[in-house]
């Protein structure tokens, strides 16, 4: 096969491309920072044409033109695996909507067809010399949802760093039906700074850390406090184990923390699913033979993760009740991100030899009004989506301390909890764990 040749024949403008969308058609833009920014644009233009097309996605970062254009829902409905901050506001509009999902199991609801695709539409890295396009920084459910594609558009963009993986990392030109062009900046992830909470939460959980350990971190406040403490740290010979990179990895690498020589698995090699933060960090991974990207299905999966000798899971939640059940993608029934991989993470780590699984939050927020509310409840009654069960409950992180809730009986969990919580609201909390039928006598108070 002439590969140039080929590239030629495929080549056509977006606004070409998107004709292959029919009315009534599953349409996958993939996930994250392979988002096809021309193609969403072009297919937004056919809004007066088009009527009932589904659109999947997850972590919008940039304006999802077939959105914005389309506020009726005439022609497009939006679909999420996953929320982003701007995702957040679209389902406040009644204008996305949530398919519930665990990480690792993604890839299975597109080859057991029970996620259809029509035509899947994703960002990828210039063509390579042997007609391959990377998939930079997306390896996620990437394959298995081109498998299940009937029609496959990739837009290439120049800025997309090419990453080596495990597996399923970039689709042969061979495999592609059309190729559009289109070199829009990549979806960048402001760094938040962390603050006084995070980094009182960011000092109980830096005790539990050590040499050698394989790390986990979600994205946030409290992961970028803890990775400042582990950069001006003693700690060296960290590993990387994760769903999502961001930029609280580069700076431990850059600090020389992470060497992932001491891993019992990819042993010198970081290894991630996703990738989302800062220019910096896509330069940082163009071409690094010291990061693999991997599939969900691997890098998610327990069974995996209990290979890796002492692996350390940290990541957020919103709230949670006496009775250890956590929510980490609802405030009531406002929807705010997803599970993603959350319960495969307190999984996996838990099946770890010496593995340990975090989940912080702050222990109460204050309101526009300025009033304070706990985010430790005695229940759940509004609708909160439930993400961790309490039979799974690990490590609960307020800015009040750290409780292990793992093997412990209800008035043991609600003493520990209530030890969480801010001091205002304490008595209240034992006064609705004693009506619960959860608090002994003997408690502390």
């Amino acid at each position: 096969m002439d590969i140039y040749a080929e590239y030629t024949k495929k080549f056509v403008a977006p606004e070409e491309a998107v004709k292959v969308v029919k009315s009534g058609d599953w349409v996958d833009y993939s996930q994250c920072c392979s988002f096809p920014e021309a193609l969403d644009t072009a297919l937004a233009q056919r809004k007066d044409e088009l009527r009932n097309v589904n659109v999947r996605h997850a972590l919008s970062v940039k304006k999802v033109q077939i959105v914005e254009h389309d506020p009726e829902q005439k022609a497009f409905t939006y679909n999420l695996w996953h929320c982003s901050g701007l995702d957040r506001s679209y389902l406040d509009k009644g204008r996305a909507y949530y398919e519930p999902m665990l990480f690792r199991n993604c890839g299975s609801y597109y080859n057991q067809k029970q996620a259809p695709v029509n035509v899947a539409m994703i960002t990828v890295a210039p063509m390579d010399k042997n007609g391959n396009f990377s998939y930079g920084l997306t390896n996620c459910c990437q394959q298995e949802m081109l498998n299940a594609a009937d029609t496959v558009i990739v837009e290439v963009n120049s800025e997309m760093p090419v990453i080596a993986g495990t597996a399923d990392d970039h689709i042969h030109i061979g495999d592609v039906d059309y190729i559009v062009e289109g070199n829009s900046p990549l979806p960048v992830i402001p760094n938040r700074p962390a603050g006084e909470i995070d980094k009182k939460i960011a000092e109980h959980i830096f005790p539990y850390l050590h040499d050698g350990m394989t790390l986990q971190l979600g994205i946030g406040g409290t992961p970028n406090a803890l990775g400042s403490l582990i950069a001006s740290s003693d700690l060296k010979d960290l590993g990387m184990h994760t769903e999502l990179m961001s930029d609280g990895y580069l700076a431990l690498y850059k600090a020389g923390k992470i060497t992932n020589k001491k891993k019992t698995l990819h042993r010198g090699k970081g290894v991630f699913s996703i990738c989302m933060g800062s220019a910096e960090l896509y330069e940082f991974l163009d071409g690094n033979a010291d990061i693999l990207s991997a599939p969900m299905s691997y890098v998610n999966n327990p069974y995996v993760m209990a290979q890796l000798d002492d692996f350390i899971s940290i990541n957020g939640c919103l709230s949670i009740d006496l009775y250890g059940q956590i929510s980490s993608e609802s405030v009531g029934t406002r929807h705010i991100s997803g599970t993603g991989g959350q319960l495969d993470f307190v999984t996996g780590a838990y099946m770890a030899e010496h593995g340990r699984a975090f989940l912080a939050m702050p222990s109460m927020y204050v309101d526009k009004q300025g009033v304070r509310h706990s985010n430790i409840f005695p229940y759940f009654t509004q609708g909160d989506i439930i993400t961790t069960p309490r039979t799974q409950a690990p490590y609960i992180v307020t800015e009040y301390g750290i409780a292990n809730l793992s093997g412990l009986t209800t008035w043991q969990r609600a003493e520990k909890i209530i030890s969480l919580a801010h001091p205002e609201f304490r008595d209240d909390l034992i006064k609705a764990a004693e009506k619960q039928r959860i608090w002994r006598k003997s408690n502390k108070r």
